[in-house]
């Protein structure tokens, strides 16, 4: 089967998968379409920045109201780390695996050969667009209804106590040794604007600096922390 056969086989599938039927095909395209797609083209491509950004909104409303529904009496400051953890870009690149969307994006030559299928980031904003497609062309009951089934294992996650981020587990650490708050600087940033690597540095008083790289600031950030972590709490 040709690479262009596969990848509308793969679009039919996830459609079955997620249990809706795009009216508008442009919108699904869109959705779909990565930024790298753009590089080189003679005419301007609709890639799916604009619907990432738009559903990382719609996540955050589905997930805040599916939280206050199943916590009714937890706190604020319980269900805002938990809110964070279904967003994050882990999680949605997890619900993106889990959906095999990877199979139906549409990468330029260049990031498809070098693994852009199963890259966190792209898999993650592939995932944040999609909602926003799905609330466009179905409305918000049809972007809840996706939601909560592709998430159904991530809510199991978040009522197994209270998630925290690396980059707070290890503020706390730092404030349990009387020490300042950690401070983060970024060493190095490559790659194009569409798929740009952070190097981060991360240190702490009177222990060495961890580094560690990532497809965003905070993702390095969120790595460098949790290298540091690990080797405090290690040693």
């Amino acid at each position: 089967m040709a690479v262009k056969d596969r990848r509308v086989a793969a679009v039919g599938d996830l459609e079955r998968r997620i249990g809706h039927r795009f009216e508008d095909r442009e919108l699904l395209e869109q959705a779909l379409t990565h930024a790298s797609v753009g590089d080189g083209a003679k005419a301007k491509v609709r890639d799916n920045e604009v619907l990432e950004f738009i559903g990382d909104r719609v996540l955050g409303l589905l997930a805040a109201e599916a939280l206050a529904e199943r916590f009714p009496k937890a706190k604020e400051g319980e269900l805002a780390p938990r809110l964070n953890a279904l967003v994050s870009r882990e999680t949605c690149a997890r619900v993106a695996k889990g959906a095999e969307l990877g199979q139906a994006l549409r990468l330029s030559a260049s990031s498809s050969k070098i693994g852009g299928r199963e890259t966190e980031s792209i898999l993650a904003g592939a995932c944040e667009a999609l909602m926003a497609a799905l609330y466009q062309d179905g409305g918000l009951e049809l972007a809840r209804k996706v939601f909560l089934d592709l998430w159904s294992e991530e809510f199991d996650r978040a009522g197994q106590g209270r998630p925290r981020d690396p980059k707070t587990a290890l503020q706390e650490w730092a404030q349990s040794k009387g020490r300042p708050l950690p401070s983060y600087r970024v060493l190095d940033r490559t790659g194009p604007d569409h798929a740009p690597e952070f190097t981060v540095e991360v240190s702490v008083k009177d222990v060495d600096p961890a580094i560690a790289k990532g497809k965003s600031r905070q993702e390095a950030e969120k790595a460098a922390a949790k290298a540091l972590l690990e080797r405090v709490q290690g040693s």
